[in-house]
């Protein structure tokens, strides 16, 4: 038998998923469990997981393990003393930025703060031109000036962004070599190393961002490896990373920005996977842990990836963007642990703040006093109390109802309806973030079905489904653990994408094919460097376009092999009009293509475990019931209701709603008149029915 692990580190719980299994059949075990995460040393977390499973690092042959720490470290301002090498006359393109800003009659806006400071910001003279041809080469003799002060003011990592390096990076290249020449220990992040698109404000940031980080990622994962090899583990340790691949230790800490969205991807391409295996190619996925709600579209079993993402932009703030490649995913401050509260003018919020593993919810009894949707779940009856975290923990009910008294006070409500209102605005904010991903991108909900995961998703999947139309929602099993398990499906992977623009049209096939070529050269170089079979490398190829005159693009898949028989290039323009207009609402047919940033993704395969038919075996619907409770629902109201042990179901079996399907980390709630039903690989399949529930009096 061969053991792989994966460990998802949330901001409230850390998930741990065992794979046992059988190297010729790749059939076995699959294990899962919850702990506490455990700030600042979230490796304890994960070491606490990998002992309460059982499992013995010495034969453990893949540890796949995803983590907030790149998030965590950028939105709380946790990173390095940082400084800007760039172009003489471009120190204030992070002070600049863009004038794009999402509120545009606020008079009161403020920029975004950039991550380094003026005086930390130097210029050195060089110059690239636009076409990548050296104008003037690096004054050297300004370099050794620059260090020295680096020197004095504590400068702990060090970015260098050059005028169109993404062209040519010749310039960049040596200022980087340069000063980690003279300034040992300091790490150097250069902007080719980490993207090669174009737009200066935007690479700036990518790159001041990378270095902000980096030597926190360093830190963090040279804690991991201490303590696993602590402990004689002696596989292959693999970090996740946005793009929906894993990366070495020794990748993750040279492009530490590619982990910014670790954790959420993973849950993604879980959901692809699951959905290719069950045929449902049109998904909306829904992750819903304790701190935060993810959510993504799948159309036609494909997710979509881009390098156009912004941490920390809301609708009044413009955020900060990173060119890194992301699964295109919407991600809000709304979890079983945001706290909810009265603003200054009265009015009822949850999130995005979080009450976290500690104290928590105030029903874990931790000294945690403002309630939280979680609390609000529990005091509402959709929440056993009775087996309350698996039984592990009494919840203080007491303190629950006192916390729902204090919030309801000034709104005129009653513990009760302080809990409802809490409920309703937690899927108010869920539903306003799936149109994001599906409404707002031309996609009509009522064409998907909804997959919801985490420990949360099942607790409102079935109402938000309701409120946009979604005919169908699935439970996945291993549902609280869905991300930790994506993991172990995901391959190594890294995205390479450099902006070449040129017009997309016949006798243009030889260009792409030679830069397809060089950018497979560069990445077969990279895992040569991390040790990775060359041989085993795999290519996919996409062209991000647009229509010429206009700004923005669509990112459309490139069949090299058709570009040599004569319609390769007219393929690519058709499913470029296609996807525009899906998109944005219409084409044109008649205006010239042209190819913006060329796009490659490399990936190694890594072993999947293969999903485990279930049994029917001879039980009856009868043996999960549980007994009944009084339940309230969003759009029927509080009604008493079967309670369902959903590790007792089976294939086939079937339930009516209204009703709880529960287990030791997840509870399903269903309403009424929609039908829940057992597949054979254990996925809780709910029908919904399209007549509108009645009015709630």
């Amino acid at each position: 038998m061969s053991l792989h692990i994966s460990t998802d580190v949330g901001g409230t719980f850390t998930d741990l998923v065992l794979y046992d299994y059988d190297p010729k059949t790749l059939r076995g075990e699959l294990r899962e469990l919850k702990v506490d995460t455990t700030p600042p040393n979230f490796e304890r977390g994960v070491l606490d997981a990998i002992a309460r499973c059982g499992a013995d690092l010495s034969q453990v042959a893949l540890l796949a393990h995803g983590t907030t720490v790149v998030i965590n470290a950028l939105t709380e301002r946790r990173g390095a003393r940082t400084a800007l090498v760039t172009t003489r006359g471009f120190r204030d393109v992070l002070e600049i930025g863009r004038g794009n800003r999402p509120d545009l009659f606020n008079l009161n806006f403020t920029k975004p703060v950039p991550f380094v400071e003026r005086y930390l910001r130097a210029e050195v003279t060089e110059r690239m031109t636009h076409l990548g041809k050296l104008q003037t080469p690096v004054v050297m003799s300004e370099l050794d000036e620059i260090a020295e002060n680096f020197r004095k003011e504590g400068v702990e990592a060090i970015a260098v962004c050059c005028l169109h390096a993404y062209r040519n990076p010749e310039n960049e290249k040596t200022i980087a070599d340069t000063l980690r020449r003279l300034l040992p220990g300091v790490p150097v992040v250069a902007s080719h190393e980490i993207s090669r698109e174009w737009r200066e404000y935007e690479r700036s940031n990518t790159t001041v961002v990378s270095a902000f980080v980096s030597p926190v990622v360093r830190k963090y994962v040279g804690a991991l490896r201490a303590a696993l090899d602590q402990q004689e583990f002696s596989g292959n340790l693999y970090l996740m990373q946005s793009n929906g691949g894993m990366t070495s230790s020794e990748g993750a800490i040279a492009n530490p920005v590619s982990m910014v969205e670790s954790g959420p991807a993973s849950g993604m391409i879980a959901a692809q996977a699951l959905g290719q295996l069950i045929g449902e190619a049109n998904l909306i996925a829904l992750d819903v842990g304790g701190t935060t709600a993810k959510c993504t579209l799948i159309h036609n079993g494909h997710l979509s990836v881009t390098t156009e993402y912004h941490i920390e932009r809301t609708a009044k703030h413009p955020g900060y963007p990173i060119q890194t490649a992301v699964i295109e995913l919407v991600e809000i401050g709304q979890g079983g642990g945001s706290i909810a509260s009265v603003d200054a003018g009265g009015r009822l919020q949850v999130g995005p703040q979080s009450a976290g593993a500690s104290p928590g919810p105030v029903a874990y009894g931790r000294g945690g006093t403002r309630p939280t949707t979680t609390d609000a779940n529990l005091l509402l009856g959709r929440i056993d109390a009775a087996h309350f975290l698996g039984g592990q923990v009494t919840p203080d009910l007491k303190s629950v109802r006192e916390s729902f008294a204090r919030l309801g006070e000034p709104l005129g409500l009653g513990e009760i309806e302080a809990a409802q209102g809490v409920l309703r605005l937690a899927n108010a904010n869920m539903v306003n973030a799936l149109k994001l991903v599906s409404t707002n991108k031309g996609y009509d909900p009522r064409d998907f079905t909804l997959m919801a995961f985490g420990g949360g998703g099942a607790l409102h999947a079935l109402e938000l489904a309701e409120e946009l139309h979604i005919p169908r929602v699935i439970i996945p099993t291993h549902a609280a653990v869905f991300s930790a398990w994506g993991m172990l499906l995901t391959d190594i992977r890294r995205d390479y994408t450099m902006t070449d623009l040129r017009a997309l049209a016949p006798g243009v096939e030889a260009a792409l094919r030679c830069t397809y070529a060089a950018m497979e050269e560069q990445a077969r170089n990279d895992f040569a460097s991390q040790a990775m079979n060359q041989a085993e490398l795999r290519f996919a190829h996409y062209a991000d376009l647009r229509y010429l005159g206009q700004e923005h693009t669509v990112k459309v898949p490139v069949d090299l092999s058709a570009l040599d028989s004569g319609q390769g290039i007219s393929t690519i323009i058709d499913r470029f009009h296609a996807d525009h207009e899906t998109r944005y609402t219409y084409r044109l047919p008649d205006a010239g293509v042209e190819v913006v940033n060329f796009h490659l993704v490399a990936s190694v395969h890594i072993v999947k475990p293969k999903p485990q038919l279930r049994q029917a075996g001879v039980g009856r619907i009868e043996d999960a019931y549980l007994g009944t409770r009084g339940v309230f629902f969003e759009h029927d109201g509080s009604l008493d209701v079967a309670i369902y042990d959903n590790n007792k179901l089976e294939p086939g079996m079937n339930v009516i709603g209204p009703a709880i399907i529960q287990d030791a980390s997840s509870s399903v709630v269903l309403p009424p008149r929609h039908k829940l039903s057992v597949d054979s690989y254990g996925n809780l399949i709910i029908d919904l029915q399209s007549a509108p529930p009645p009015e709630v009096a």
